[in-house]
């Protein structure tokens, strides 16, 4: 298994052997977010905006020629090659070059469809960014140069896509795509479940009082961390609510102590998410996917474009709503929570939950998918 450098631990402990590749995962993450947030605060700020996309596309294209590098080698030999969705433009030209199959893991819908028709132009756009890229690789594999989309390349040679998310998540979409007779097959989102050592202590808390409220904001640091836990006592305190804050990569440490507040740095959300009235998140696609499986009523407050489509679907499956986050305000906190916190928006998470799949079937359809492309060559 290939990941960025700053996971392999994460990915070691989880049994594969590891190697690290292309940048690490919190610098590629800082600089969309610098991008992103100056697109969405500032847009008419020009150079600000080349400034953080010269710096996000500097990342990824020093690292393109080692990604390749090491993903030529480890391929060698290999019976199938599985790509995230970051990759995939690179290791169909290695799966070109040893001719062996290819499957891709999307987390969310990435291919065209006529609920988002900017996917068609997302699509074009990518491609054409990265076409130098593509066309020095495959010529140093010695491939032709490639032609059309690199998107609809990887589908037309048969390609097995898993859609690592639930089908009820985006209504409409298994017919749309049935049209490609099994190659775009959903699984649900894939998860290990792990444990974290605060597990225990926060169930503790938990227990003592009512259920609080879930804030998390994933990895990258949110822009102010004091404002942020500020207007999260404000508006829990206007509510009477507690509340259960997931520090990820955003340091509350020196913060002051709010009564009925409590910071952690991570938790296990398959074991605590069931505990909590509702869940205020990011928007990532396993945490959403774990908030769903939990009955939770969700807030999402998202950061990037590729949250944005889980803010859609809780929104339309009416179990949720959701928030650009540098736009939420205390006020705007308070009217989004009474929102989820809702009696409906509650009964409307319990009943979609049991219509999400479990995280053990998840893992054992993936894998089954997986092996049986390989074995008889072709989907299905």
């Amino acid at each position: 298994m290939a990941v960025p450098p700053d996971l392999v631990g994460f990915a070691e402990s989880a049994g594969p052997a590891v190697c690290a590749y292309g940048p690490d995962w919190s610098a590629t993450m800082e600089a969309l977010r610098a991008f992103w947030g100056s697109f969405f605060r500032n847009p008419w700020r020009i150079q600000d905006l080349i400034g953080f996309g010269r710096e996000t596309w500097q990342l990824y294209t020093e690292s393109w020629r080692e990604m390749s590098t090491t993903l030529t080698s480890l391929a060698d030999g290999a019976d199938l090659l599985i790509s995230g969705q970051s990759s995939e433009l690179q290791a169909s030209s290695i799966a070109d070059y040893y001719g062996i199959p290819l499957a891709t893991l999307h987390f969310h819908p990435v291919r065209a469809h006529s609920r988002d028709v900017m996917t068609t132009v997302h699509e074009w756009q990518f491609w054409l960014a990265q076409k130098k890229l593509e066309d020095a690789q495959r010529r140093e594999l010695g491939l032709p140069k490639a032609t059309g989309v690199a998107t609809r390349r990887i589908t037309e040679c048969g390609s097995l896509e898993i859609q690592a998310y639930d089908e009820v998540c985006f209504p409409g979409l298994a017919t749309e795509w049935a049209k490609f007779d099994g190659q775009r097959p959903f699984v649900g989102a894939l998860t290990l479940e792990l444990a974290t050592d605060a597990d225990e202590e926060v169930a503790s808390w938990i227990a003592a009082g009512p259920p609080p409220i879930y804030f998390g904001f994933g990895s990258p640091a949110v822009a102010s961390a004091a404002k942020t836990l500020a207007m999260i006592d404000a508006a829990c305190a206007q509510l009477g609510e507690r509340a259960l804050v997931c520090a990820g990569g955003t340091d509350f440490s020196s913060l002051p102590y709010f009564e009925h507040v409590k910071v952690v740095g991570a938790v296990s959300h398959a074991a605590i998410f069931p505990a909590c009235r509702a869940v205020v998140h990011h928007g990532g696609a396993g945490t959403t996917a774990a908030g769903l499986r939990a009955g939770a009523p969700t807030l999402i407050l998202w950061n990037l474009p590729a949250q944005a489509p889980w803010g859609t679907a809780v929104t339309e499956l009416k179990v949720g709503t959701a928030r650009r986050f540098s736009r939420t305000t205390e006020k705007s906190l308070l009217a989004d929570l009474r929102t989820i916190l809702d009696p409906q928006c509650a009964a409307r998470a319990r009943e979609i939950a049991t219509r999400m799949t479990e995280p053990a079937k998840t893992a054992a359809v993936a894998a089954d998918l997986a092996e049986n492309f390989v074995r008889l060559g072709r989907v299905g």
